[in-house]
C-alpha cells in the first residue's frame, strides 16, 4: 500500500509542473518544408530480405572493428594511476590527519 501512495504522490507532483513552451523551437524553413512522402513497405521488406548482404569483405571489416574495440576496452581496464604516481601521492598524505 505505501508504494501506491508514493505513486499517487509522484503523479500529483508531476501534474503540478508547467508544460514547456515549444514556441519558436522550429525554424521557419522547417515549418515551411513539405511533409515527407510515405514509402510502400513491400519494397523495403524485399530489399531487407535479399541474401548477399554479408560478404567476406564485410566480415573481415567487422572482425577488424571488433578487435580494435576489444583492444581499446582492454586498455581502459588498466589502472588509472600508475604505481609511481600512486606511491608519490600516498607519501604526500598526512596519515594522522585521516584518523
Amino acid at each position: 500500500m505505501p508504494s501506491a501512495r508514493l505513486l499517487i504522490l509522484c503523479l500529483l507532483l508531476a501534474g503540478c509542473a508547467d508544460a514547456p513552451s515549444l514556441d519558436g523551437r522550429i525554424s521557419a524553413a522547417a515549418a515551411a518544408a513539405p511533409y515527407p512522402t510515405l514509402q510502400p513497405l513491400a519494397p523495403l521488406l524485399a530489399r531487407a530480405a535479399t541474401p548477399g548482404q554479408i560478404t567476406a569483405a564485410s566480415t573481415a571489416r567487422m572482425d577488424g572493428d571488433t578487435a580494435g574495440l576489444r583492444a581499446r576496452a582492454a586498455a581502459l581496464r588498466g589502472p588509472v594511476v600508475d604505481a609511481a604516481t600512486r606511491t608519490r601521492m600516498q607519501g604526500g598524505v598526512a596519515r594522522a590527519a585521516l584518523r
